[in-house]
């Protein structure tokens, strides 16, 4: 909502600086801040990301963006974010406007963002101000001098030259806009950059439009959230709380944000977790709708192609095949026509069962064959699909498969075979039919079919285990057999079952058991923490301390397809 104007209070305005490469834009960023940056910078491109607060002798304070260009803006514009006040634009008094110049003017036109003029370099020999001038005129640029609105102030960044002027004329700029904050309400900010501090950890600096920060907030940004461990003002300094238009470096993100981020309040932890996972899914959401979108368009390229190649096959007439079979009399409907009839029959070939993923089928009325074969486990399952209609043209069988996404797992062969009353010939044949209007119904009934043919699966379950604790050697008529005493540590352990022994993460031996006593009895079961003794059916087999008695069960169960057909 809205703050109240009641309680809304003066605030500094941000600035940003923009222009064109080596026109002095880090150059003036660094005489702002009294710094020596620009000695580390290389080729006139800025090497940070930042904001900083100048203080002025007035006692007037103003923000700025310490960025590479119009780098930032154009982020912070492409979130929404519109944090910038004012755009100083920095000009070479002896090169003029030039390429990024214009490009500025109109990203700042765009922004609504009203306009300084820093006429740079004023203090070389072949600097001309009023030539800049009247280029930017040229541009759409209203400077005072011709009666319009753009203050522009001669500057030498490099020495320092009318620095007062400039700041004094963003002071006035800032005065017309009559900039204004809310101090109480909840934070609302700006993320200019993120990074990983090897000391710190993750942290990010942004800038404060509303509410004041303080240690202690819960905060979220695009898919990130953070409870404010610590803040720091651009000299590094630990501050205790950060009003409107106040940079500052926040410690505490779990996930660092992106610059242009727009950074909120929220009331605790659970409700930033609750605005994470809402907006994670809104993300998968569009996602899911844009690749949607683009599978459609390759879908549709893809048909236009299939339909171009598939009429120059017509052309040439490799498609005009005679039936090869007898062809009874030609039945139609009384309705709309004919009616397209596939028979699927399945049978066997030996490598692996197929993934269906991307079949999609179209037509009026589904006849499906019985799966004749029983489907083995290592068999690949080829498709044979037929079509019978009034007019035996195999064209309708391509249409009709036009989507169809074959892999190596599974072929799929087109068979003109000229037949007319399809029924007929499936009643000779004792081919199960089976007529479908609606393709999840045809697919469910497929998949209940195969799943029904797979053979059961094996699958390991573990019923226990036991740790060796000594090994024992017992006479067995003239032989001394190994007996590992046991004790029982997990589940539970089971005479008839396979044992496997393990020592360290090697397996050394699987079998069955020859006997298994607790005390001096015979038993079947031993239960958990119970001790026992247990001789393998191996008598070769020898137990040391430390050894684990897998004991495991060998089930069978039902498979089932994974036939994903995409809808």
């Amino acid at each position: 909502p809205l703050p109240d104007p009641s309680v809304l209070v003066k605030r500094s305005p941000v600035v940003t600086v923009m222009g064109h490469v080596d026109h002095g834009k880090t150059t003036l960023l660094d005489s702002l801040r009294n710094t020596a940056v620009v000695a580390s910078e290389f080729g006139g491109i800025t090497q940070h990301i930042g904001a900083f607060s100048v203080k002025l002798n007035s006692g007037d304070t103003m923000t700025f963006l310490d960025t590479p260009g119009h780098a930032a803006f154009t982020a912070m514009r492409a979130r929404g974010a519109d944090v910038t006040d004012i755009v100083v634009l920095v000009v070479a008094a002896d090169d003029g406007v030039m390429e990024q110049t214009i490009e500025s003017i109109r990203m700042a036109r765009e922004a609504n963002v009203p306009i300084i003029v820093a006429i740079n370099k004023i203090d070389k020999p072949t600097a001309d101000i009023e030539r800049t001038k009247h280029m930017l005129v040229q541009n759409g640029i209203q400077v005072e001098d011709v009666g319009g609105d753009v203050q522009v102030v001669p500057i030498s960044a490099l020495k320092g030259i009318n620095l007062d002027l400039l700041a004094e004329a963003i002071v006035l700029q800032a005065e017309l806009m009559e900039l204004r904050g809310d101090p109480r309400g909840l934070v609302e900010g700006v993320v200019i950059e993120s990074r990983t501090d090897p000391y710190r950890g993750k942290l990010s600096t942004v800038i404060i439009k509303r509410g004041t920060l303080r240690q202690g907030t819960v905060l979220v940004a695009g898919e990130a959230w953070a409870k404010v461990r610590a803040m720091f003002d651009e000299q590094g300094h630990n501050i205790q709380e950060a009003p409107p238009s106040t940079p500052v470096e926040i410690i505490g993100w779990r996930d660092l944000p992106s610059a242009g981020d727009e950074l909120l309040e929220v009331e605790s932890e659970r409700r930033a977790h609750e605005v994470m996972r809402w907006r994670r899914a809104q993300k998968l959401a569009k996602k899911q709708i844009a690749d949607q979108e683009v599978v459609q368009k390759k879908v549709q390229e893809h048909y236009e192609v299939y339909k171009a190649q598939l009429e120059k096959k017509r052309l040439l007439g490799k498609f005009k095949m005679r039936p090869t079979g007898p062809r009874e009399k030609e039945i139609k409907d009384d309705d709309t026509g004919p009616k397209i009839s596939v028979i699927v029959k399945v049978r066997d070939v030996v490598t692996s069962l197929p993934d269906y993923t991307g079949v999609g089928l179209r037509g009026a009325a589904w006849m499906v064959g019985g799966l004749s074969s029983v489907i083995r486990s290592s068999g690949r399952v080829e498709l044979r699909v037929t079509r019978s209609d009034v007019d035996g043209s195999v064209e309708a069988i391509l249409d009709v498969l036009e989507t169809y996404d074959c892999n190596a797992d599974c072929t799929l062969n087109l068979i003109h075979y000229g037949v007319g009353m399809l029924e007929a010939l499936a009643k000779s044949k004792q081919v199960v039919i089976k007529q479908h209007n609606i393709i999840y119904r045809l697919v469910d009934d497929l998949k209940t079919e195969i799943n029904s043919r797979l053979p059961l699966k094996p699958v390991e379950e573990i019923l226990g285990e036991a740790n060796v604790l000594q090994e024992f050697k017992v006479t067995e008529g003239k032989n001394k057999v190994s007996v590992a005493g046991c004790r029982c540590v997990k589940g539970h352990l089971k005479k008839s079952a396979q044992y496997r022994l393990l020592r360290g993460q090697e397996s050394v031996h699987e079998g069955g058991l020859e006997s298994m006593r607790h005390l001096k009895n015979e038993v079947d079961t031993i239960k958990k923490d119970v001790e026992c003794g247990l001789r393998l059916n191996d008598d070769t087999v020898s137990f040391q301390p430390g050894d684990i008695l897998q004991c495991y069960e060998i089930k069978h169960v039902k498979q089932e397809t994974q036939w994903d057909p995409g809808f």
